[in-house]
């Protein structure tokens, strides 16, 4: 009996204690501690804002072990990298003492499309003394996306006849004053549009980076194509351009214009030195001949043509009319310079002619301007119509020798010496201007007198082969890129020679003349060029 009293008083005195803590851990209050955020509401896509988490231990009792959680919103630029940012105890300065308030900084740059919601979260765990159980309390903060740092357009005609050709530009603009890097824009295109080429080239045709957009500059994307499609159906034209962030596309900015496929009464064609399809050069005379044919039901009266070609690359003083007026960078054909034009009965066939001169020398500064065109744009009645000629590159070639030690150990006199052998270095440099050049290479014979050391170099990796059966030194080059030997180092290849002059002449043939060719990227011709022929002096 005696020992049941004692374990029934066990039980109680246990039962009570549990009682007792189980009270305790309820009658504490997560609400004692007070977290809360405070920031802008709104701010611009690409500012930096701050985020000042508060905290406040309102109760009587010590919070131990505090750590504090800050997690940023999706798509921030963090300083330290870090989206989720974890504060053990010892940062946030140990122990909250009752009535103790404290303030933490966090700062990022948000990223996303204008009126695009981000949410900061802040979430702090703590231990109340004497308590075993953790407890923690959170907020959140919202901020609402203003303006974006980037502009973005899409020019195109609001009309355009089924199977013609059409030209687009997206226009795109920083209007911050820091540089933005690591953009991209991709181009969506509609059903019925066949790419031709763009300016500059993409990825797929769709993805065009933008390694580095400078601080209130601007860029532009020009892409030609054909579309088809029905009587005055809609094709949409979408673009966007976004920024990279650790591998993932943050979207910054939309835009999307709308093309109707209208039943032209008029069918436009150009030709450029008897071709549709020609490929200028520098500095050469250019014919244009326009010619328009009545495709409608009904004849057309009192026509006007008008026809404005870019002057980015043509030399404005050479143009020449014939019948029609020059007017602000305008050719104009009135229906009093052309019976044709006062006049144009059904399937009748018309034509305008003019002439102009390529620019001497055209020059690119950046790889943006690489593979130029001439625009031209021509209006007849609601027909417009972009036509584009494409330019060739200029390549050059240049072969030099060297008697210091240049890529090689060279030795021997110079000027030669008969009966004594001298080695030499020859170098060649293959040039660019504007376009890329593929399947390039450089081809000479040496002269007999003349031994081939088997020494090479290349500042490309480029193969240089010797035949010994025919004489012949190759250098495979390969590409030439656009802008090679002015805003970019040329492609040089390098081997060394030797030679003993048997006779004493004047002067000796080192080298014959070196031929570069390669097909043009952009034009698809195959262009080439020679060097002089390389001459040695004899002692006497």
């Amino acid at each position: 009996m005696k020992k049941r009293t004692i374990l029934f008083l066990l039980i109680l005195i246990a039962g009570g204690s549990f009682a007792y803590l189980s009270w305790q851990n309820m009658s504490f209050s997560k609400e004692v501690l007070k977290i809360e955020i405070l920031a802008s509401e709104k701010a611009n896509v690409g500012e930096e804002i701050e985020y000042i988490v508060k905290i406040k231990n309102n109760g009587n009792i010590r919070l131990e072990n505090p750590e504090l959680i800050f997690e940023y919103p999706e798509n921030s630029v963090i300083s330290n990298g870090a989206r989720i940012r974890t504060m053990l105890s010892n940062e946030l300065g140990g122990d909250i003492y009752p009535g103790e308030e404290r303030t933490f900084r966090f700062k990022a740059i948000l990223l996303g499309r204008e009126k695009d919601v981000k949410i900061a979260k802040a979430s702090i765990s703590f231990q109340p003394k004497d308590l075993k159980t953790r407890s923690e309390v959170s907020t959140t903060f919202t901020t609402i996306l203003g303006n974006t740092p980037i502009n973005l357009s899409i020019e195109v005609p609001n009309k355009v006849g089924a199977g013609k050709a059409i030209s687009l530009r997206v226009n795109y603009s920083s209007n911050v004053d820091y540089p933005l890097t690591d953009l991209t824009c991709y181009i969506t295109y509609p059903s019925g549009f066949d790419f031709l080429y763009s300016q500059p080239r993409g990825i797929d045709n769709t993805q065009f980076d933008i390694a580095l957009l400078g601080e209130a500059s601007s860029g532009k994307i020009d892409i030609s194509g054909i579309l088809n499609g029905e009587s005055s159906e809609q094709k949409v034209f979408k673009a966007k351009i976004g920024i990279w962030q650790n591998g993932n596309f943050i979207l910054l900015k939309e835009a999307i214009k709308s093309v109707e496929i209208s039943s032209p009464s008029i069918y436009l064609t150009q030709r450029v030195n008897g071709s549709s399809d020609y490929a200028s050069f520098p500095g050469e005379k250019l014919h244009y001949e326009i010619i328009f044919q009545n495709i409608g039901d009904q004849s057309l009266r009192d026509l006007a043509l008008i026809t404005r070609i870019e002057d980015k690359y043509i030399d404005v003083d050479s143009i020449e009319v014939e019948g029609g007026r020059i007017e602000d960078g305008s050719i104009i054909w009135e229906a009093k310079d052309s019976a044709d034009l006062s006049f144009l009965d059904i399937g009748q066939i018309g034509k305008v002619e003019f002439w102009v001169n390529t620019l001497e020398e055209i020059k690119i500064d950046d790889l943006e301007n690489k593979n130029p065109t001439i625009k031209n744009t021509v209006t007849i009645g609601e027909t417009r119509q972009d036509f584009l000629t494409r330019i060739e590159s200029n390549i050059g070639i240049t072969q030099k020798f060297y008697t210091d030690n240049k890529y090689f150990e060279n030795s021997g006199p110079y000027p030669l010496q008969t009966g004594q052998r001298t080695y030499l270095t020859i170098e060649w440099s293959a040039t660019s201007t504007f376009n890329d050049i593929n399947n390039a290479r450089i081809i000479t014979a040496l002269p007999e007198s003349i031994t081939f050391e088997n020494k090479t170099y290349s500042n490309d990796e480029m193969e240089i082969i010797y035949n010994e059966e025919t004489s012949e030194v190759i250098c495979n080059v390969g590409t030439i890129p656009a802008g090679s030997g002015t805003i970019k180092e040329p492609k040089i290849c390098a081997f060394q020679v030797s030679i003993q002059p048997e006779l004493a002449d004047e002067v000796i043939i080192l080298l014959g003349a070196a031929q570069l060719s390669g097909i043009d990227q952009w034009t698809g011709k195959t262009l080439t060029a020679k060097t002089d022929i390389l001459y040695a002096q004899m002692s006497f």
